[in-house]
């Protein structure tokens, strides 16, 4: 398939973009607002184009699980799904990070806690970016504001993943899974052969004898000191990825006296709130982190040196504030600005939230 631009929801350009970038298997479970991708792959049957396996499991506990089979052979492989159903995957991805394989995850929030609503929410942020699962691991997270961007994150996402043989969650609002915009596909990337697998992938259980043992994937290891190797071993491809992989955009941050913080699609709201206030003098910049983990602690610090003040805009009670205040060492007011239950705030809103709780405070 050659480049392409097309109209289409944001859950629907990723499912196509699993496709053109080589992606083995897709397992997954319908959950609203995600369940276009799982029907979007139904729909084009690229079992029959690329030999993509597609394939709806009979629950969330069961497509993760088939995600670390399929990962321990050095596929490609990804699941999607929404807020409620990441929480029941999480065991599963513990085990897939403590075995270090490459994976793509991609969860559409949704309101909550508990079954909460359908609408569009920001609040699984710390479930993402503090592990969300029991023990020391991490996530890599990338936070897509645009239609554009969860198509672009599919090949990102797995480029990361293979790089540094960890999973990597897409951690998309509601509002860019369901909103529809213009994209452009990529040309489709060839799947590899078995023997590129084994190449790039000498980990992988497929059954062959790596010298004189086979490959066995496991995140169990009973003795203590070997345990710790295996953390150890964790944290410092943590660090590497810390120091090479943080991701952030700036708008009009140089000039501003106020900063805005915010992640996918509210940020574009901030984007126009931002405007609103320069029509009333007030100069105000953002920056959206787009990895959330790791957070560009340093680009945040750095954006916010000599401002009065800044105000983080989430669909949360706040969540990545905490990690703002880490990143500024209390060299400014910071505020918290969310709305909840899956309500979308308007740019007036948030200039109105600005002005009480920054400016005039």
């Amino acid at each position: 398939m050659k480049e392409e631009i097309r109209l289409m929801k944001g859950n629907e350009a990723f499912a196509h973009a699993a496709i053109r970038y080589g992606c083995d298997g897709y397992f997954g479970y319908p959950i609203t607002p995600q369940s276009e991708v799982l029907e979007t792959l139904a729909e084009l049957r690229p079992w029959e184009s690329t030999g993509m396996v597609v394939l709806q499991a009979e629950s969330e506990l069961a497509a993760i699980n088939m995600v670390y089979g399929g990962a321990g052979t050095g596929k490609a492989v990804m699941t999607s799904s929404s807020s409620p159903g990441i929480s029941l995957m999480m065991e599963g991805i513990s085990y897939i990070a403590a075995s270090s394989l490459p994976t793509l995850i991609l969860n559409v929030m949704r309101g909550g806690p508990g079954l909460g609503t359908i609408q569009p929410s920001q609040a699984d942020y710390f479930q993402a970016t503090k592990g969300g699962g029991h023990g020391d691991y991490h996530l890599i997270v990338l936070a897509p504001s645009s239609v554009q961007e969860m198509v672009d994150f599919v090949g990102l996402g797995f480029d990361l993943a293979f790089k540094y043989t960890n999973p990597v969650m897409i951690l998309a609002d509601g509002i860019v899974g369901q909103m529809m915009e213009k994209v452009q596909l990529p040309e489709q990337r060839p799947r590899r052969t078995d023997e590129e697998i084994r190449q790039q992938c000498p980990w992988a259980a497929d059954g062959r004898k790596n010298g004189r043992k086979r490959n066995v994937i496991t995140s169990l290891e009973l003795e203590s000191s070997k345990m710790e190797v295996i953390n150890n071993m964790l944290q410092e491809r943590y660090r590497a990825i810390e120091r090479d992989e943080c991701r952030w955009e700036e708008i009009g941050v140089e000039d501003a006296d106020y900063l805005m913080v915010a992640f996918g699609t509210v940020a574009r709201i901030c984007d126009k709130a931002r405007e609103l206030a320069a029509e009333e003098g007030i100069k105000v910049g953002i920056i959206r982190p787009i990895t959330l983990w790791p957070f560009p602690t340093e680009a945040v610090a750095k954006a916010a040196a000599g401002k009065k003040g800044a105000l983080v805009v989430e669909l949360n009670a706040g969540q990545m504030i905490e990690d703002v205040r880490l990143a500024v060492h209390d060299s400014l007011p910071v505020e918290h600005f969310g709305r909840l239950g899956g309500i979308i705030p308007s740019p007036n809103e948030i200039v109105e939230a600005l002005k009480n709780k920054i400016i005039n405070r």
